[in-house]
């Protein structure tokens, strides 16, 4: 089993979790957070005066998924978080030794 952490632009979080859905993956953690890459920030205006705003929103999601359905996931995250501009985001894939479902105790692929 693997784990697949995605960082995305949060307007595209609807289009990649319907995606998810059409390929069968339903089960997903996700969190606002702010994070900072290539894109440096942005510029902004408040009160008229501009000041530069370091972190930017991002999404992140978290799935588990067999190891038979990674490269699909992961092509699915991509073509539907993708816009073509800088800070679109990153995808970070780790191995799961063991998942357990709590409320069965069913261990392994059958838990996610």
């Amino acid at each position: 089993m693997k784990k697949i952490e995605a960082i995305i632009k949060p307007f595209k979080l609807d289009e990649v979790q319907d995606a998810l859905g059409e390929i069968g993956i339903n089960g997903m953690t996700v969190c606002e957070v702010r994070g900072l890459g290539r894109q440096k920030g942005h510029a902004e205006i408040y009160r008229d005066s501009e000041y530069t705003a370091n972190l930017l929103p991002k999404i992140k999601i978290d799935l588990v998924v067999a190891d038979k359905n990674v490269e699909q996931t992961v092509n699915t995250i991509i073509k539907s978080a993708r816009t073509g501009d800088i800070g679109d985001g990153k995808i970070f894939i780790s191995d799961i030794e063991e998942t357990v479902r709590i409320h069965t105790e069913e261990k392994g692929e059958i838990a996610v």
